[in-house]
């Protein structure tokens, strides 16, 4: 199983804010500390100012916060919003599945319950579980990038 980079750099938007909680963080800033683009941070701070999980304030001055406390956010349900599917093979998608054996082949149901096991792990843990892990992280976003 593989998640998108969508669902990867909100994870890590996410994680940088709850570093950083007492002030308001550029998106420049979280583009450079992870060396990803600008416009692909936009996109996703849209989506995840829609789902009231981040604030933005614009203008000078302006910049992104978390809009809940850590502990509220889940990140099982976080990858449920940024993922579009988890569609783990063909047969998964009754519209476009043509897999010929699929009515006995008996791997979607493994791979069903396999799928249902990654995201209650997910759901066990909140952004406050890595938060001890803040100053060390800290570090890391601030070593020059080549």
């Amino acid at each position: 199983m593989q998640l998108t980079r969508f669902s990867d750099y909100s994870l890590r938007l996410l994680l940088y804010l709850a570093a950083h909680p007492d002030r308001l963080v550029p998106i420049d800033e979280v583009s450079r500390a992870y060396g990803v683009s600008h416009h692909h941070l936009v996109k996703i701070v849209q989506l995840l100012v829609d789902r009231q999980l981040v604030a933005s304030t614009r203008g000078r001055g302006g910049g992104l916060r978390l809009n809940r406390q850590p502990a509220e956010i889940n990140v099982g349900a976080l990858v449920r919003i940024t993922e579009p599917h988890f569609d783990l093979v063909e047969c998964f998608d009754r519209t476009t599945n043509t897999c010929p054996i699929e009515p006995a082949c008996g791997l979607k149901q493994v791979l069903r319950d396999a799928r249902r096991a990654f995201l209650d792990v997910l759901d066990g843990r909140t952004l406050a579980d890595f938060l001890p892990r803040a100053p060390e992280l800290i570090r890391l976003w601030q070593q020059p990038r080549h």
